[in-house]
């Protein structure tokens, strides 16, 4: 038999043995879960001198809206003229270059700069319409402010035709790739030594008889068009092709049979720029203006025939416009992004 002492001393190394092989169980306590450091607060931010003072002083604030007022800072004008120059910049300036492709093949304007003014009046006349409605004194300040804006314009584009600079400068809105500048000096030769002699330029009195012809313009196709909208369609149409489309037609249909000659219409009734006592019309007629609309050629004559359907087009979109335009409210056009007060597409999809 085994002795008793060593049957304990046998036990107590196979506890010794077990309790090696094991690691210890190590039950740790339940830690809360970290709390984050409150958020720090922005130093404030120390008002300026100016304000400070303002703030401070009734007087002196009621003194800086009074000049404010008179320097016109918040006028119905100074709204306008902020307003009114994105409208025409986003909504009338550009459908000379949007519609390119209808003005030029089905209302055969060639690309020069008196088809796109004409192009731009037609469009200025439609949102003038709906700028006439605004509530006054917005209204009137709106439609002067698009007035100033499309004038402004003018100048600047056809100082760039008439008095080109080797360095353009930045346009008014935009440069249109609807017309070609004639007078556009060409690009400089990088490998050239000699200096580039600068284009010439024509006076001062060329251009502001231009800016007056061009105000004559727009003030007939303005009176033609309001007035074909009171009396119906037929009048719009017939304002259409003498504003328009340069009166094709209007001394008669050359045929194929006839003797080709150049022709085109002359309307000078009401202008104040040329005396028209002393225009011989018959010479006129026969002499080319370098606007590019005039009649078409006996070979050509059979462009005539669709001249039923576009003015079916033109008439069509121009009351299409306007009621769209009426149906916008005043407060969405002074506010609302200008893409969505956007012309539509003159021919529509049947």
């Amino acid at each position: 038999m085994i002795p008793r002492s060593a049957l304990r001393v046998l036990a107590t190394r196979q506890c010794v043995r077990r309790l090696a092989t094991q690691p210890p169980k190590i039950t740790l306590a339940a830690s809360a879960p970290p709390t984050s450091p409150p958020p720090s607060t922005p130093p404030k931010r120390q008002k300026a001198w100016l304000t400070r003072k303002l703030q401070g002083s009734p007087a002196a604030l009621s003194v800086l809206r009074g000049l404010g007022r008179i320097l016109g800072y918040g006028s119905p004008e100074q709204i306008a003229g902020r307003r009114t120059f994105v409208l025409y910049k986003q909504l009338c300036a550009v459908r000379p270059d949007e519609e390119s492709a209808f003005w030029q093949n089905d209302c055969y304007l060639p690309p020069t700069f008196q088809s796109w003014f004409t192009i731009t009046n037609l469009h200025v006349w439609l949102l003038t319409a709906r700028l006439r409605a605004l509530p006054q004194p917005h209204g009137k300040a709106c439609v002067q402010g698009l007035l100033d804006h499309f004038f402004i314009d003018i100048e600047d584009r056809i100082r760039a035709v008439l008095q080109p600079r080797l360095q353009p400068p930045t346009p008014y809105t935009f440069k249109s790739d609807f017309y070609t500048n004639p007078n556009a000096p060409p690009p400089p030769d990088p490998n050239s030594k000699t200096r580039q002699k600068a284009p010439s330029r024509a006076p001062d009195r060329i251009v502001m008889r231009q800016m007056k012809i061009f105000k004559e313009q727009w003030q007939g196709m303005g009176l033609a068009l309001d007035l074909g909208i009171v009396k119906g369609d037929e009048e719009l149409a017939a304002a259409m092709w003498r504003n328009l489309l340069g009166a094709r037609g209007a001394r008669g249909i050359s045929l194929e049979s006839s003797k080709a000659q150049f022709r085109r219409t002359v309307n000078l009734v009401g202008g104040e720029v040329v005396n028209v006592s002393k225009v011989d019309f018959e010479k006129e007629e026969t002499q080319d203006d370098g606007s590019g609309v005039h009649d078409f050629p006996p070979q050509e004559s059979d462009k005539y025939v669709k001249y039923p359907e576009l003015m079916l087009d033109l008439v069509g979109y121009t009351r299409r416009e306007l009621s769209r335009l009426e149906a916008i409210t005043d407060e969405e056009i002074m506010k609302a992004d200008p893409s969505r007060l956007r012309f539509g597409p003159v021919k529509t999809k049947a």
